[in-house]
C-alpha cells in the first residue's frame, strides 16, 4: 500500500482542532464503493458514510451524507432543505463543482461549503467514517463535530437500496 499522507480534509480537522482517527485501504482491486470501503476497514457499513451532491430546483448545490449500504430519497432530501426538488449531479460535474474526483468527495474541504445534512442515523453513533478526500483514505470523526464544521443539519434522507 502506499504512504499515508495527510489529506487536505486531515488539515482542516487539525486546524479546527477537531479529534479524528485517520484509516487507509488499499484500492489497487478497483472496489471503491462504499460497502467495499467499509469491509476493507472492517466496520459495520452503518457507521461508513458516502457524500452525495445535488443540484436543486432552485440551482444550488446541496451536499447529502449517507450510510454506504443506503441510497438517497430525493424527495426526503428536498424536503430537508426546503426545495421543490433535488437531483444528482453528473460524475463528470463532482470535480468541478467540489474538487474531489468521485469515490473520493468528503464533505469537508470542497471548493465552496454548500448546505450540508447528514443523515439522522449518525445521531446514534459516536462516531462515523467520511471519506478522506482521496480514495484510500477515511476519517473518523465524531458526527456532531462534522455538523459543526460544515455547518450542516440532521434529518432522515437515507431510504434502504432496492432489492435487486
Amino acid at each position: 500500500m502506499g504512504k499515508e499522507v495527510k489529506t487536505n480534509v486531515m488539515r482542516i480537522l487539525d486546524r479546527a482542532k477537531i479529534p479524528y482517527k485517520p484509516w487507509f485501504y488499499s484500492n489497487e482491486d478497483g472496489k471503491i464503493d462504499g460497502v467495499s470501503v467499509a469491509e476493507k476497514l472492517g466496520e459495520d457499513p452503518d457507521r461508513v458514510f458516502k457524500t452525495l451532491v445535488t443540484r436543486g430546483a432552485d440551482k444550488s448545490y446541496y451536499v447529502f451524507v449517507v450510510p454506504v449500504a443506503m441510497e438517497l430519497n430525493l424527495k426526503a432530501a428536498a424536503k430537508s432543505v426546503g426545495v421543490k426538488s433535488v437531483e444528482m449531479i453528473h460524475v463528470d460535474e463532482i470535480n468541478r463543482v467540489t474538487g474531489y474526483i468521485r469515490g473520493g468527495c468528503s464533505p469537508v474541504g470542497m471548493k465552496k461549503q454548500f448546505r450540508t445534512v447528514i443523515d439522522s442515523r449518525c445521531e446514534a453513533l459516536p462516531t462515523i467514517f467520511v471519506s478522506a478526500g482521496r480514495i484510500g483514505s477515511q476519517v473518523e470523526v465524531a458526527p456532531r463535530a462534522l455538523l459543526a464544521l460544515t455547518g450542516g443539519a440532521t434529518a432522515e434522507v437515507a431510504e434502504p437500496m432496492p432489492e435487486t
